[in-house]
């Protein structure tokens, strides 16, 4: 399977990553990529960057070494309700948002039922396109539960490549198991490498070798084509 574009990487702005948004798209050509998304993380988390990050991203060229940029962001799941830490002015502005669970941004792990609940209320809110890094140890879910909401909503869930290596240890047994779930009820995911540097932009093997042996049908990962990622982007060509 080809992806062709990284949908999960952050800049400086992040607070915690290392590289710049030209140094990142810089990279994503040097390998072919089409695309990819900046998704910083959102003002909630410790070190995030202001809300204004987001308003000024319009600043941003919409295409660099050839390659497309979709601005973004990682916003922080901030409550039961499944309220998120951007405003719908803020969320409006942006191409692809994507939310999750972070520790020190309000909700922390509250048992799986609640988890749950915040993270399929963020769901369905039409223009929250993907919930990042579901499998994380430290809020653990219903992943049948929250598998079975993302086909109803059409939310991608993501496969981090991270997850699976670096970070959040302990994730992989539950991205085992949720890619096991949205293998048999066809729901959609997206994959991303969850970059903090330029040169972890592409990285998927540890999650392409996961949908390779769950027999997850190319025609649900969202970031497999243009035509398929624009068309749940609900953007133009």
């Amino acid at each position: 399977m080809e992806l062709i574009a990284d949908m999960h990487t952050h800049t400086i702005a992040s607070g915690h990553a290392y590289s710049t948004v030209n140094e990142l798209a810089d990279a994503a050509a040097s390998i072919g990529l089409k695309a990819i998304a900046l998704t910083d993380h959102g003002p909630a988390l410790p070190g995030g960057p202001h809300l204004y990050h987001f308003g000024a991203m319009r600043f941003i060229p919409r295409e660099l070494f050839g390659v497309r940029i979709f601005l973004g962001v990682e916003a922080n799941i901030l409550d039961i309700d499944g309220s998120i830490d951007l405003t719908d002015r803020y969320q409006e502005r942006l191409d692809f948002v994507m939310a999750g669970l972070h520790e020190g941004c309000g909700f922390d792990n509250q048992g799986i039922e609640r988890n749950s609940e915040a993270v399929i209320n963020a769901m369905a809110n039409p223009r929250i396109k993907a919930i990042s890094h579901p499998g994380n140890p430290v809020f653990p879910l219903d992943y049948e539960t929250v598998v079975k909401a993302s086909l109803e909503t059409g939310t991608a869930l993501e496969i981090n490549n991270s997850s699976l290596g670096i970070s959040r240890e302990g994730s992989r047994p539950n991205c085992e198991k949720l890619a096991a779930l949205i293998a048999r009820y066809g729901s959609p995911l997206v994959i991303g490498s969850d970059a903090h540097i330029a040169q972890g932009v592409g990285v998927f093997d540890d999650a392409l070798a996961l949908l390779a042996k769950t027999g997850i049908n190319e025609s649900q990962v969202v970031n497999s084509s243009m035509a398929r990622l624009l068309a749940y982007l609900e953007l133009d060509a």
